[in-house]
């Protein structure tokens, strides 16, 4: 790829949203072409991967399958990887993340505690037809104090799962960290300028991959 993949993880309410955006700024500022996604979701209001999400995460769902909840996850993230995530990797774009297969490795698989892991795997790499990203930043906060900030103004779907689903979230993207250090970065609680630069602190050293530092 000519560009650069970086992914955000993360519970509910740990603020990748608001990193996402003052990484993009920053970015930019140096000349960078950065698109920016989230999932489930698309880029536009009526995309499949919208539609998709306002399934996933209307609490009008509750009887809604585990299968069913993965493989929905599954079609946005094909279709935003065929659609949005190639194409501009390909043109030297840095494509930012909100979620990406992780999410479903660490809610689907360890959050909901029913699939193996491993099936949630291969779908990802079905799903995605391979691709990983170049660096994934986990935003670390305990379970509690993060659907605390995520459902200040009422939960949805997921964020309304429970407590004890939150935090086999949280143990399975850990778990993600320790499997596989070099792509993953846990960064913890912080105020937030002090997160941007640690998250500044592993994105920079891959700048010069595509020749503008």
């Amino acid at each position: 790829m000519a560009g650069l993949f970086i992914t955000f993880e993360g519970g509910d309410g740990s603020g990748k949203s608001t990193q996402i955006a003052m990484l993009a700024e920053r970015l930019r500022a140096l000349g960078h072409d950065v698109r920016s996604f989230r999932e489930p979701g698309g880029v536009a209001a009526g995309d499949a991967g919208e539609r998709i999400r306002d399934i996933l995460l209307d609490p009008v769902n509750a009887d809604l399958g585990v299968r069913a909840e993965l493989l929905l996850y599954e079609a946005s993230r094909a279709q935003l990887t065929e659609q949005h995530y190639r194409p501009a990797l390909d043109a030297g774009a840095i494509v930012l993340c909100d979620r990406y297969a992780d999410s479903s490795v660490a809610y689907q698989g360890y959050g909901r505690a029913v699939l193996p892991v491993a099936e949630v795997q291969e779908l990802n790499r079905i799903a995605t037809g391979g691709l990983v990203p170049d660096l994934t930043l986990l935003l670390d906060v305990d379970a509690a104090s993060g659907l605390a900030q995520a459902t200040s103004a009422g939960a949805d779907r997921l964020e309304a799962a429970g407590r004890e689903f939150h935090e086999r979230v949280r143990e399975g993207y850990l778990e993600i960290a320790r499997a596989e250090p070099g792509r993953v970065k846990v960064i913890g609680r912080a105020p937030v300028e002090q997160v941007a630069d640690e998250i500044w602190s592993h994105v920079q050293p891959l700048l010069s991959r595509i020749g503008r530092e």
